[in-house]
């Protein structure tokens, strides 16, 4: 995918998923036979950076401050929307397909899951979440489990797991860099 061929979200509708444990993410444990993370991190405090933050997440604004492009049938508060990633250079990047699987857009917390679809070098979910506590700090959570599912990710191995890493590393500066904008 990607590589002089762009998939487009009109493509995926009908795709299944390439994981069985649809919200997975959602749940106390994540499901076994997975790596499983969970990262978070303090991004600001007070109900304005929380806004922020929320508008942010809820407008892939970690995607893109990653350095992905996104295009998608919708918008990622909203179950069912999919979405096309692309890392690298247009035309010759590589797609990454998801579908929104959870969403909360009101009250302290908010967020959404998305789920890998047919050409992702991974298979699983990613859940992003922004919280306002209590205390009034802003936390903001990524949640995942996941397999390499393609054959170059597999091959990859270790420098996947690197990718995946920065990735984290990148989504929170983002999500930081927004809720303090």
């Amino acid at each position: 995918m990607g590589l002089l061929r762009t998939l487009t979200p009109a493509d995926l509708v009908d795709a299944p998923f390439t994981y069985d444990e649809v919200g997975g993410t959602g749940a106390a444990e994540l499901p076994a036979g997975y790596h499983h993370a969970t990262h978070t991190a303090v991004v600001g405090s007070g109900r304005a950076d929380f806004e922020r933050a929320a508008t942010a997440v809820l407008d892939w604004g970690q995607q893109r401050g990653a350095g992905l492009r996104v295009r998608a049938d919708g918008p990622a508060g909203r179950p069912g929307t999919v979405v096309v990633l692309t890392a690298g250079l247009p035309r010759l990047g590589y797609d990454i397909p998801c579908r929104v699987v959870w969403a909360a857009t009101d009250g302290d917390e908010r967020g959404f899951a998305y789920g890998t679809l047919p050409g992702h070098p991974e298979s699983g979910e990613e859940r992003f979440v922004v919280r306002l506590t209590p205390a009034g700090e802003v936390v903001y959570e990524i949640r995942v489990f996941f397999r390499l599912a393609s054959p170059a990710a597999r091959l990859a191995g270790p420098l996947s797991m690197v990718l995946q890493r920065l990735a984290t590393a990148r989504y929170v500066s983002a999500i930081r860099t927004a809720a303090r904008a």
